[in-house]
C-alpha cells in the first residue's frame, strides 16, 4: 500500500476542482467519460477519498485534459520528478510552476482566467 502524504487528499480534490471548473465542466460531464459516478468525483474533490486508484486517475486526467502524471504526484503515488512528463509544459504552465501560491492566489488566477474566458466569449 502507498503512504500517502499529509493532505495529499485535500491537494488532488483541490485540483481536480479547479481544473473542472476552469473549463466550465459539470461534475457529471467528467465523471460520465471517466467512467466513475458524480458523487464519487464529489467525495474525490472533497478530499473524502485518500487512495484513488491509478486507473480512475488516468480515466480522470482524460476526462479533464490534464497531465496524469500531476494527478498521480498530488494522490501520493509518485514522487515531483520521479517521471518524465509526456508534453512540454505551456509558458502559463512552466511560469505558475515555479511560483509559490497560496490557496487563495490559486482561486484569484482562476477566477481571472475564467473572467478572460468570459470576455473572449462576449466578443
Amino acid at each position: 500500500m502507498v503512504k500517502t502524504p499529509p493532505n495529499a487528499a485535500k491537494r488532488l480534490g483541490d485540483e481536480l476542482r479547479a481544473i473542472r471548473q476552469v473549463r466550465n465542466l459539470s461534475l457529471a460531464a467528467v465523471a460520465e467519460p471517466a467512467k466513475i459516478s458524480a458523487a464519487y468525483l464529489q467525495k474525490l474533490e472533497s478530499g473524502v477519498v485518500k487512495n484513488p486508484s491509478p486507473r480512475v486517475l488516468m480515466r480522470l486526467a482524460q476526462a479533464l485534459d490534464c497531465e496524469y502524471d500531476r494527478l498521480m504526484e498530488l494522490a501520493g503515488y509518485v514522487t515531483a520528478g520521479s517521471q518524465k512528463y509526456s508534453r512540454k509544459a505551456t509558458f502559463l504552465e512552466a511560469a505558475l510552476r515555479n511560483e509559490q501560491l497560496t490557496d487563495g492566489e490559486q482561486r484569484a488566477v482562476l477566477a481571472f482566467i475564467a473572467y478572460l474566458k468570459g470576455m473572449r466569449a462576449k466578443e
